[in-house]
């Protein structure tokens, strides 16, 4: 799928940007944005994006940035 393909069916399209911008990582913070994640037909391919282009702000994907970063060191290790 084109990089910019997988937006246009993200469960997050049309919904106010705030939500996946917590104040704070804390779950309590990040759960309704990992709510809508959760239902996202392209969480994948939003996650593979923010890893890809090092997203540092937001919930990607269904993941905090913390989240994410220990994706990448998971993945190094195991590479």
């Amino acid at each position: 799928m084109i990089a910019t393909t997988w937006r246009k069916q993200a469960a997050c399209r049309g919904l106010d940007v705030e939500v996946f911008y917590p104040a704070t990582e804390d779950e309590v913070d990040a759960a309704e944005a990992k709510a809508v994640c959760a239902e996202c037909p392209v969480r994948q391919l939003c996650l593979e994006h923010a890893l890809a282009h090092r997203e540092r702000e937001g919930v990607w994907g269904g993941t905090t940035e913390r989240e994410r970063r220990r994706i990448v060191r998971q993945r190094r290790k195991s590479a």
